[in-house]
């Protein structure tokens, strides 16, 4: 791990295209089935379930996984090109394996391997123990740059699309979406097709937009303004009631209004939670504090950063009794720990991030107050947060400078010009990276990234202005860290 550059990062193993050799890809898999084996989930003969986004180079690793998988006397299930949420439903459904070759939204110079457990998603305590399983490559099977010289032929593809629809038309109604006419960013999210499929089983109309054959990397967290730009202009006729697309590998949504305003992926999520009626709602410590504001939930509970954090989290208040048990992002993955029953139909457990079920339950929730997200959201209390990064900051930089700044916060902040912009520092949370909040309740954050080098700055405030001009202030400070290593 420490000589290829390929490491675990928020979710998977996540590294350089050039960095992701065969021989690299194929060792983290083999790795990743002895530990199953440690746990009882894989054995010669067991299924793996396998598929992978639309990226150029994803094709070339799944082959790698795949001879991986036949090394071990797996029997791989080729899932073709699909959202990572419908390979998980199919694969927890059969208590089997999976592993998705994904680098979700990070650029197509990266890439990675997300793995899950025979039922759900793999925790960071299965990470380090996969990180003691020795592992030895085959004789012959690579030359010397680490390319695979053996011939690797991938199974028929078996089809989850067809159950992944299933899901949502049986729980929600053929009906759900009738008389809403959405746009689809289709970009090239691999669930783009699927997603135009879930809208017309569910009674809508769906208008494919912005297809593209390369790849584009959305980030439903921070939204590149030219995907702003293409929501306001596909908005501006009036005849679109709101515009749906996802990340790369569909497990993330993005929503937004008639208006062609995106909704934030934790408004997103707050909506959801609510309208499924969840007593336990599990999110990351930068989600928007409207949730607790809201009041609806019974308990709330506040994790660090990435998927596994809140799998865990979310797992054990639905094991504590405090159901429907669900969980959300920043960047609006939506997971849910238990079933959820209404009207006769159940919604079974999905513990992923799943892109589709929070921007139906947004989308029936705003048709049956008259179809106006806008006025959905402003249901909430008011309160608005904002995200970007700072791009290509070495992470061993950024700790190294939030570490410094943790050491004494209060004359940190005000050496960065926080406390000017923002009052006395009141309240310091260290679950993941650095979270200051202030006395009249804005806060700023500071966060390297898991999956890149980057520097991640979250802000919240009580108007989408100031919100912006906190935004503003602690992306000022950050760049001279930047500028420092120049």
């Amino acid at each position: 791990m420490q000589q290829s550059g390929v490491a675990f990062g928020t979710s998977g193993a996540r590294g350089l295209v050039s960095a992701m050799k065969d021989s690299v890809c194929f060792a983290y898999t083999v790795g990743y089935l002895k530990h199953l084996a440690q746990l009882g989930e894989f054995a010669p003969g067991t299924q793996v379930a396998i598929a992978g986004d639309l990226r150029p180079s994803t094709p070339r690793i799944i082959r790698a996984c795949v001879a991986a998988i036949r090394y071990m006397k797996g029997e791989p299930v080729f899932c073709g090109f699909v959202p990572t949420p419908a390979l998980c439903l199919h694969a927890f459904s059969r208590g089997i394996p999976s592993l998705m070759v994904t680098g979700s939204h990070i650029p197509a110079d990266r890439n990675g391997i997300k793995f899950n457990r025979a039922h759900g998603e793999f925790l960071k305590s299965d990470e380090a123990a996969m990180r003691e399983c020795d592992v030895t490559l085959p004789d012959g099977c690579f030359d010397a740059t680490g390319t695979l010289v053996i011939p690797v032929a991938l199974p028929d593809v078996t089809d989850v699309g067809s159950a992944f629809v299933a899901r949502y038309r049986d729980f929600f109604g053929p009906d759900a979406l009738s008389g809403l006419t959405l746009g689809v960013y289709q970009h090239s999210a691999v669930g783009r097709d699927v997603l135009v499929e879930i809208i017309e089983a569910l009674g809508g109309r769906a208008v494919p937009l912005g297809r593209t054959d390369s790849f584009t990397p959305v980030d439903t967290e921070a939204v590149r303004p030219e995907d702003t730009a293409l929501a306001r202009e596909w908005a501006a006729d009036g005849t679109l009631d709101a515009i749906v697309t996802t990340d790369g590998d569909s497990d993330r949504p993005l929503l937004a209004d008639r208006a062609g305003n995106w909704l934030r992926g934790d408004v997103l999520g707050i909506l959801a939670a609510r309208a499924l009626g969840a007593a336990a709602v599990t999110t990351p410590v930068s989600s928007n504090t409207a949730l607790e504001q809201a009041g609806f939930a019974k308990t709330v509970h506040r994790t660090r950063i990435g998927s596994p954090f809140v799998v865990a989290a979310m797992t054990e208040a639905a094991q504590a009794g405090d159901v429907p048990s669900v969980g959300f992002e920043a960047n609006g993955g939506f997971l849910l720990a238990s079933d959820v029953e209404r009207d006769g139909r159940t919604l079974a457990a999905l513990p992923t991030r799943d892109s589709v079920l929070p921007m139906i339950c947004a989308l029936v929730a705003a048709r049956a107050g008259g179809g106006d997200l806008e006025a959905l959201v402003n249901t909430l209390p008011r309160r608005f947060t904002l995200s970007d990064r700072l791009v290509e900051m070495p992470t061993a930089q950024s700790q190294a400078q939030i570490a410094q700044l943790a050491e004494n916060p209060t004359q940190g902040a005000a050496a960065l010009g926080f406390t000017q912009a923002c009052g006395a520092l009141s309240h310091v949370d260290r679950t993941d990276g650095l979270r200051m909040t202030f006395d009249q309740g804005e806060i700023i954050h500071l966060r390297p990234s898991g999956n890149a080098p980057e520097l991640r700055v979250y802000v919240e405030a009580d108007s989408p202005r100031r919100a912006e001009e906190l935004l503003k202030t602690g992306m000022n400070a950050v760049s001279a860290w930047r500028n420092a290593l120049v």
